[in-house]
């Protein structure tokens, strides 16, 4: 991944490396909803316009397989209707679908999708430029009677106290959990709640601990009805 960060996307190109420019349109086609057809052939023409001997991607099969060291996949955990466990004690539902004709595969009702959270905070002490804010929640410092953050309030005063060993290691990460309901598909069908769930970092200062870029999306919690008490199971 370092040598693709570093090696320019065509010999003297001096503005673009290979691996930010695969990144970038990576990026466009989340933001647009491109298809896997759309984005090949977006990639088709722009290598038909760049230099001889670029370096750029030729498909999105080729491109993922170079982003996949990043370590950004989900994993999928099969789920009963009833947000369970696989044959559950309560209400008895299998996870799976009945098999029809000959075929083995197994066919869940629905599937949790957990994106892995570890090695994104990781990546948080990797930069410079965020490691340096990683301890800000124990070095700021405090006014008696103002609350700028979490950090300066009794409920995390009292943490401290109860548990002084994880405490002590400022590095210790301090996660807060935030999770509502949303319909994926617009209010021109029928209701659908799909529900995410969402990590923010608060061992950096308020400047930055709401961004976007420091709000780690970790669970979608599959519809299309609420988990309501059964959410705990999910997490």
């Amino acid at each position: 991944m370092l040598k693709d960060s570093d090696e320019p996307l065509w010999d003297g190109c001096t503005n673009h490396s290979k691996l930010l420019v695969v990144a970038q349109v990576f990026t466009i086609k989340s933001d647009h909803g491109l298809s896997e057809a759309g984005y090949d052939k977006i990639i088709k023409w722009a290598i038909s316009i760049l230099p001889e001997g670029n370096r750029l991607k030729e498909n999105l099969y080729a491109a993922k397989s170079m982003m996949k060291p990043l370590g950004l996949g989900y994993q999928k955990i099969d789920m009963c209707p009833n947000f369970c466990m696989s044959e559950c004690m309560t209400c008895g539902h299998s996870r799976y679908k009945p098999r029809t004709g000959r075929g083995k595969t197994l066919v869940a009702y629905k599937k949790l999708r957990y994106f892995l959270i570890t090695s994104r905070l990781q990546r948080l002490f990797m930069s410079p430029r965020t490691a340096e804010h990683m301890t800000w929640h124990q070095s700021h410092d405090a006014v008696d009677g103002v609350m700028v953050h979490p950090s300066d309030g009794e409920a995390w005063k009292h943490f401290n106290s109860v548990h002084p060993h994880f405490s002590a290691e400022s590095r210790n990460m301090r996660l807060r959990l935030c999770t509502d309901g949303f319909n994926p598909f617009g209010s021109f069908v029928a209701p659908y709640s799909c529900w995410s769930v969402i990590l923010t970092v608060y061992n950096l200062p308020p400047g930055m601990c709401m961004r976007p870029e420091f709000m780690f999306l970790s669970m979608v919690i599959p519809g299309p009805s609420s988990p309501v008490q059964n959410i705990d199971i999910c997490l």
